[in-house]
């Protein structure tokens, strides 16, 4: 049989077709930055930073010196395992053109070399409570308001609280976020939206053409590797001999999240989105194609029911199907709709035996929760899907697609917009300006301590004053 004559017998959709439309998504989704988009997203990073250091000053909670993660895509997209009360009203293309999650280390346990024993007395696997005894009287003090006094067998102790921590930090962003708006400086990005959400606080910030929503998540932050999951090191794993095990184990976080039977007031969950960046580097490409298609088309079946089926389900499955597959088949091409079709089929398989593991803590079971009915409806769900795969990843084109349009339009109307205002005004000033002297001086400079680097300078058309250098791909 040809290639192109292949069919899925369950659906009847050739699977030529199949993996055309995902060529297709992939296409449309992947989103290559030019060097003034490219321009655009630092300068909005920067000002995130800033923001962030501005709510250090306010009562000196967070590290004055941090270390934050910054994750493709937003919660709803199921970057981390945590749940969202009400996923917010934005969209993309209508509200903004790119996403991510940023972790905001609100506490640091950095100085250790052994594996981390967690209080896990009270809790469920993968989750925990945190005693304030592990941090200096200094800390204590910063941090007692954020914590539950619990007694335990004639033991009486400080425990961070998760919901008060977000309360707190969603609040001081609110302030300091208030506050620049009220003294913006011209030529820096826009805070167009801040909504506080359960654990999470959503920016949505613009610069020039490029709009971006920020999920920021306080979290606590540490080194070295939970002795919960030293177990999951020794099974064999697709990373084994690619990866050396000191760069998967480097570090892991808390993030404000409960377990079905926990106690919310002072419950956090494990989170390894530090290792999980370092392994997907290592997924094949072609792999990787098919599952941002797979996310879309069940994150858009699912999303009424994403409080039983958490998007970062989805990721488990991938992490799992990379150990359970041979790598060289998920790198082929040719093998597009067949990986797609079988990721389909795993989260029928996980709703059918209501078990989903978590990836490094296998003990972990995110689908414990479900009862029957909940399952057959979530089925009659993944079963529509399967029986037209072709049409559901159509839709998910057809989405990207009027996003982007929606992108490119907004550029385009912000480029015809500062135009017209530059030509207002008389346009920039001539050739033998001090400012531009001091600009040709700098990148002779920057040549000449370079060599062989690709160099580019950027100045923004709202502020002049302040050009961007861009040595290979980092922004000075």
């Amino acid at each position: 049989m040809e290639e192109s004559d292949r069919v899925d017998f369950r659906s009847g959709c050739e699977m030529k077709t199949l993996e055309n439309l995902i060529n297709v998504f992939d296409d449309y989704d992947r989103h290559e930055f030019d060097d003034c988009m490219a321009m655009e997203v630092h300068s909005m990073k920067e000002h995130v930073f800033n923001i962030l250091s501005e709510v250090q000053k306010l009562d000196d909670k967070l590290p004055v010196s941090n270390e934050y993660l910054l994750l493709s895509g937003s919660c709803k997209d199921g970057t981390l395992d945590t749940e969202i009360d009400n996923p917010s009203h934005f969209a993309r293309g209508t509200d903004f053109d790119l996403d991510y999650t940023l972790l905001v280390p609100v506490l640091k346990l950095h100085d250790r070399n052994q594996p981390v024993v967690l209080d896990m007395r009270h809790s469920t696997p993968c989750h925990s409570w945190l005693s304030l005894r592990l941090f200096d009287d200094d800390t204590v003090g910063k941090w007692e308001s954020c914590c539950c006094v619990v007694e335990h067998q004639n033991d009486r102790n400080h425990y961070l609280s998760a919901p008060k921590v977000c309360s707190w930090f969603s609040e001081s962003l609110t302030q300091v976020v208030t506050e620049m708006q009220g003294s913006h400086k011209k030529g820096d990005p826009v805070v167009k939206e801040i909504l506080p959400n359960g654990v999470i606080t959503t920016l949505v910030l613009s610069y020039g053409g490029t709009r971006i929503m920020y999920d920021l998540v306080p979290v606590v932050s540490f080194r070295g590797w939970p002795a919960v999951a030293m177990g999951w090191l020794s099974e064999n794993h697709f990373w084994d001999g690619i990866v050396p095990e000191e760069e998967v184990i480097t570090g892991f976080h808390l993030v404000p999240a409960c377990s079905v039977v926990g106690r919310k007031d002072v419950e956090w969950r494990l989170s390894f989105a530090r290792s999980e960046v370092q392994l997907k580097r290592y997924i094949p490409e072609a792999f990787m194609k098919t599952f941002y298609a797979f996310k879309a088309v069940m994150n858009r079946a699912l999303c009424r029911h994403s409080r039983f089926v958490k998007p970062y389900i989805l990721r488990g499955l991938l992490l799992w199907a990379c150990d359970r597959v041979r790598l060289n088949c998920l790198a082929s091409e040719s093998n597009l709709p067949d990986t797609l079709l079988g990721l389909i089929d795993d989260v029928l398989q996980c709703l059918l035996s209501r078990s989903c593991p978590n990836y490094f803590i296998p003990q972990y079971n995110m689908l414990v929760h479900l009862d029957d009915q909940t399952v057959l409806k979530l089925c009659q769900v993944v079963l529509m899907v399967r029986s037209d795969p072709a049409e559901h990843v159509r839709n998910a084109v057809d989405q990207v697609k009027a996003a982007r349009a929606m992108t490119k339009e907004y550029r385009e109307t912000n480029l015809r917009r500062r135009t017209a205002t530059g030509n207002g005004t008389g346009g920039t000033t001539g050739s033998n300006s001090r400012q531009e002297i001091d600009v040709a001086e700098r990148m002779r400079k920057l040549v000449d301590e370079n060599p062989g680097k690709s160099i580019s300078v950027f100045l923004n058309p709202q502020d002049g004053s302040t050009p961007h250098f861009r040595i290979d791909g980092k922004f000075y």
